[in-house]
């Protein structure tokens, strides 16, 4: 079941299903749907382009009868419509026949790429939601004109090419300034590359109530206000030990800034005890940095954590329980990997696996899946594609279905990192970060995601939902402190300090 701090999403079964209850169990006509689709679509297009000549390219379903309706109605206002086919018109849908048979004015029009030069913006109405695959023929060539037209478009229900369940395009596909989608939001609207072709969008109400028997969602955007509700907060009866304690495996020689980064993001994102555990070598140079933060120092090899270490911290926390983050700075040395492989699968506390530490699974993310407390990752894309022993091209085509990959083969949450952050669960369960902020575009940002998600772990949060609550208040933070120093020249530290105030 969907939890109560994440909204909705449909999918192109869904959306299919629930068409179809409406149609055939509560008796809405098709047509009454298109008519209030194409109200919805006339009325964004009319406003966000007030003059000049819309141009509308439909192919042969009922996106295209859609988009034909909607140029009637915006016809019947006085404005210059011109309608396009890029489909034959012997195989058109039903619906579109019927569409065009009303049409009033010019006729619709064969589509010819020269016919989207005077246009003031152009309307995609070729494929819709149920499109999966890659676009072939002539709507193929369709999709590249208007995505080389230069003119504004406005996308019905998704931007064509652009699979709605998950985000995926296995071709080409059109890139909108707005969608307008109809009757509920949908996941392949906010799942990169999808999200990034689809521009703004807005959802119109086509009266299809609430009560469709469909499958449950699994996919939902990620609601602020209810999830931050959710997270222990301290009241006067709490100590530095109630409020969660976290160990932070991390560092390396040249890479000390991690653990400090980390370290302090754990205590701003409310942790009460917080203790880096570094290089014997390093302790000195991360100590200097860090004045609330309790030190350990392991085992050294050079510089770098070694088996001996992971033994000595195992032991440790045996003595006093703690989360682990594991991986910031680590390094990619024989040992370092050594270290994390062994921590990792030994400890018995739950896990936060970042950076380096990810590195030393590449290709075994299934050695996770053995462990019996909760584990958190939070790769980038290149990260979880050393994860998968796959192109990273890959995981950036199919962001949705490798991050869910990784969650099942590790039994683990998986934070996949983006503008579109993906939270997924080993129960098939997402959340969708609703964005991030630009000031996150530089070095150390990461570190501190890892160093909010332990906190919040620690401080006793469900896994899925310290996933979720740290991938927002790291964006959330990222954003107050743009607000504050301007995005450009903002460094890591800058969100760190930004971060207890993210949490109201």
């Amino acid at each position: 079941m969907l939890p109560s701090w994440l909204t909705a999403l449909s999918d192109a079964e869904r959306s299919r299903a629930a068409d179809q209850w409406a149609i055939k169990t509560l008796g809405i006509a098709p047509s009454a749907l298109i008519e209030r689709a194409a109200a919805g679509l006339a009325d964004y297009v009319q406003r966000y382009v007030s003059d000049g000549l819309i141009v509308i390219v439909c192919g042969g379903g009922n996106n295209g009868a859609d988009g034909v309706a909607a140029a009637r109605l915006l016809r019947g206002i006085g404005r210059n419509v011109r309608v396009l086919s890029a489909a034959d018109p012997k195989r058109a849908s039903e619906a579109l026949a019927a569409q065009r048979q009303q049409l009033p004015g010019e006729a619709v029009l064969p589509f010819s790429a020269e016919l989207l030069d005077d246009a003031a913006v152009v309307v995609d109405a070729l494929l819709g939601t149920g499109f999966s695959g890659k676009p072939r023929g002539t709507i193929a060539d369709a999709i590249t004109s208007i995505a080389d037209c230069g003119k504004p478009v406005v996308a019905v229900d998704m931007p064509s090419g652009v699979d709605a369940s998950s985000g995926e395009v296995r071709g080409v596909a059109v890139r909108a300034q707005m969608t307008v989608s109809f009757a509920s939001d949908k996941v392949g609207l906010h799942i990169n590359p999808g999200r990034d072709l689809a521009g703004a969008v807005r959802i119109v109400d086509i009266g299809i109530p609430d009560g469709a028997p469909i499958s449950e969602p699994v996919i939902g955007l990620i609601d602020d206000e209810s999830l931050l509700a959710l997270l222990p907060r301290r009241g006067p009866a709490s100590n530095k030990f109630t409020s969660g304690h976290l160990y932070v495996a991390a560092a390396s020689r040249g890479l000390t800034g991690a653990a400090v980064l980390a370290s302090s993001a754990a205590m701003r994102g409310g942790a009460g005890y917080v203790t880096a555990c570094v290089p014997a070598s390093q302790q000195p140079i991360v100590a200097s940095h860090l004045v609330e933060v309790m030190q350990e120092a392991l085992a050294d090899d050079d510089g770098h954590h070694c088996e001996h270490g992971a033994h000595q911290l195992l032991s440790r926390i045996a003595e006093r329980e703690g989360v682990v983050l594991l991986g910031p700075g680590l390094g990619s040395s024989k040992g370092a990997r050594s270290f994390a492989r062994t921590v990792a699968g030994e400890v018995k506390q739950p896990l936060v696996l970042d950076a380096d530490g990810l590195n030393a699974f590449a290709g075994r993310a299934q050695d996770l899946k053995r462990r019996k407390r909760p584990t958190v990752l939070t790769p980038h894309e290149g990260e979880l594609a050393r994860l998968l022993d796959c192109d990273p091209q890959k995981v950036r085509e199919r962001r949705l279905e490798c991050a869910q990959a990784v969650a099942k083969k590790a039994k683990a949450t998986v934070i996949l990192k983006g503008v579109d952050t993906l939270v997924c669960g080993p129960d098939g369960l997402v959340g969708i970060s609703p964005g991030a902020s630009p000031g996150l575009a530089t070095a150390g940002t990461g570190d501190l995601l890892g160093g909010i998600v332990g906190a919040l772990l620690a401080r006793g949060a469900e896994p899925f939902v310290a996933a979720a609550a740290g991938v927002r208040l790291h964006a959330r933070a990222a954003d107050l402190a743009a607000a504050q120093v301007g995005t450009e020249g903002m460094i890591a530290s800058d969100v760190v300090s930004a971060l207890p105030r993210a949490w109201n």
